[in-house]
């Protein structure tokens, strides 16, 4: 059944994975505070529908079609339906300004865009009419906007319209859907954490070598079975779109679409996921929630944490001992199911990726049994390199060995270099860009890593984001920032130096202890009352002298600022995949974080 080779492209696989499965259910939303799921049958119904609106709408093989849609079942039928009217998709960001869906739109030469809502298409609409874009299909309503210039169709009109239409037969569709293994499925723009985004070339081999790849991973290490996926990380990004959507459709799994961040932990305890998609940033949050919750039922449960973090410290080193396994037995009874609990109790794995995990981060929850994986890759490789997996030793501070069918060498100057079918064709209509990143068949990554002693990946960091100071010292600003927001009094952070004497931070202090702390000595909890307050700076100051200890000299963080508020996707100074935009922060800062090193 999970045989890849011979499909030609997702949407064959898609069909005959619907085939398989038939009537069992595939995609679920939840509204009016029920879950309702759309079947796989039903599902390739509504994809051959589409496919044959599309085609009526003049859409023709090779066009582009942007997908700007929050995660829903209208989002994987409309991706699905585009590249089976032979079209590329342009998935994009619901969090774009009007000036980032210019950009794309006319990058791209968008033919025709798909929108979900109306509040998403207030943004979106001024820049498609600027664009070369004459067909918008609106998912839900569009009130209230003057659109004449364009043809606006109602998602449920024209799948009504086309019902009968003979080219929309699953059995036509499925057939008529030509596209091979190297032909451009998609365009993902990167999220630009240095500039504007690029378009990457997805073809559909590169995905299919994903999802088999990550299909080995499971079926190797923990069996495959009716696997459950919680969608929540943007759809628009490609480790989502991949790992999210593609990966459960290769498996013949079903898909629940999350509600919404903030209603994301009791989606998880619903829906009893099997496999989820994460990045370290949730692992952050959950961390500091499990060790505040334990630390309020009282020095018993503390006690028992203590000791499953010490337990698993000893079985991650292999040093284990007889004697540790009635206290192993203990932990495994009484703390780790209730962590579990809050996973729904099924979860085989938890693939963390898009951005590095800090190592302490993945102990701490491999040490209260759930399996945490850390994958690498990038959206130029479609996007999973590599991962961690207990059959070749899980070791938290590496990234694993590559996927199935993928080579990585290390270079003389310590990049990591990729090979194989998941690396893109190049960048959309960026010749200049495309040389630079491939060169004799292999991805340049702009990673530094190392192979350890097990065949397993360390990234050392980023090569564009190495802070060299003003003595030639390299310094990874990532580990750094890394063990600063493992401190309870630091949200996040961002790490500055480049040709200057010593580091410097900009920092954003955690929410809850900041209130804490101000309503300790008698403070307005307000973030512009106690940036430049001395007290405050010093409380903070401890935490960055704590981490400084186990630093060397040219790693340790001299002077820092308070920021003026926290990190964004709105304020532009992260990016929709939760990564910072250095260049964002720095130009925002950079006044305050000269005046640091005249101090």
């Amino acid at each position: 059944m999970h045989a890849f080779e011979q499909f030609p492209n997702l949407v064959t696989m898609f069909f005959t994975r619907a085939a398989q499965q038939g009537e069992k259910p595939f995609l679920w939303r939840k509204s009016e505070g029920r879950w309702h799921s759309i079947s796989w049958a039903e599902a390739a119904r509504q994809v051959a529908t589409l496919a044959a609106a599309l085609r009526a709408e003049g859409i023709r093989a090779g066009d582009t079609v942007a997908l700007v849609s929050e995660n829903r079942p209208e989002f994987c039928i409309a991706d699905l339906a585009i590249m089976a009217a032979g079209a590329v998709t342009v998935p994009t960001y619901t969090t774009n300004t009007e000036r980032d869906h210019e950009h794309i739109l006319t990058d791209s030469g968008a033919r025709a865009v798909i929108v979900s809502t109306a509040k998403l298409a207030k943004p979106l609409m001024p820049a498609v009419l600027r664009s070369n874009a004459r067909l918008v299909i609106a998912m839900e309503p569009l009130r209230q906007m003057q659109l004449e210039t364009l043809r606006v169709c109602q998602w449920a009109d024209l799948m009504a319209a086309h019902a009968d239409d003979p080219e929309a037969r699953v059995d036509y569709c499925a057939g008529a859907q030509a596209a091979t293994r190297d032909d451009l499925a998609c365009i993902i723009y990167t999220s630009g954490t240095g500039g504007a985004p690029r378009g990457v070339q997805q073809h559909h081999g590169a995905i299919l070598h994903n999802v088999e790849g990550c299909t080995e991973v499971i079926a190797t290490d923990f069996g495959l079975g009716d696997e459950v996926f919680l969608s929540f990380l943007p759809l628009s990004h490609a480790y989502e779109h991949s790992g999210g959507q593609f990966f459960p459709i290769g498996l013949g799994g079903q898909i629940y679409y999350a509600e919404g961040l903030d209603k994301l932990a009791g989606n998880i305890e619903e829906v009893r996921p099997t496999i989820m998609v994460v990045v370290p940033r949730l692992f952050e949050v959950l961390r500091t929630r499990v060790l505040k919750g334990i630390e309020k039922q009282g020095r018993v449960p503390v006690f028992l944490l203590d000791q499953a973090l010490r337990l698993g410290a000893k079985q991650v080193d292999g040093k284990l001992a007889l004697w540790d396994w009635p206290m192993r037995l203990l932990v495994e009874r009484t703390i780790k199911p209730k962590v579990q609990a809050r996973f729904g109790g099924r979860i085989k794995a938890l693939v963390s990726g898009g951005a590095p995990l800090n190592p302490d981060i993945g102990n701490f929850f491999h040490s209260l049994g759930l399996m945490l994986l850390q994958g690498y890759g990038q959206t130029e490789a479609a996007p999973v390199i590599s991962v961690t997996r207990p059959s070749t030793g899980l070791k938290m501070d590496t990234v694993g060995t590559p996927l199935l069918n993928t080579e990585i060498r290390i270079a003389e100057d310590g990049e990591i270099l990729v090979r194989g079918e998941l690396v893109m064709h190049g960048y959309w209509r960026n010749s200049d860009e495309t040389a630079r990143a491939l060169k004799d068949g292999w991805l340049h990554t702009g990673d530094i890593g190392e192979f350890d002693e097990g065949g397993r990946l360390r990234i050392t960091d980023r090569k564009k984001d190495l802070i060299v100071n003003d003595k030639g010292d390299n310094v990874a600003p990532q580990k750094i920032e890394g063990m600063l927001t493992l401190q309870d009094e630091i949200a996040q952070v961002m790490v500055s130096g480049d040709k200057r004497p010593y580091l410097v931070g900009i920092i954003v202090p955690e929410a809850d202890w900041m209130k804490e702390w101000a309503k300790a000595n008698g403070k307005d909890a307000s973030l512009d009352a106690l940036k430049n307050d001395p007290a405050f700076h010093s409380a903070l100051r401890a935490a960055v002298d704590r981490v400084n200890k186990d630093l060397s000299v040219t790693e340790r963080v001299r002077q820092f600022i308070v920021a003026d508020e926290p990190f964004t996707v709105e304020n532009q100074m992260m990016t929709p995949s939760i990564k910072i935009r250095r260049h964002m922060i720095r130009s925002a800062y950079q006044d305050r974080l000269d005046g640091l090193y005249k101090a």
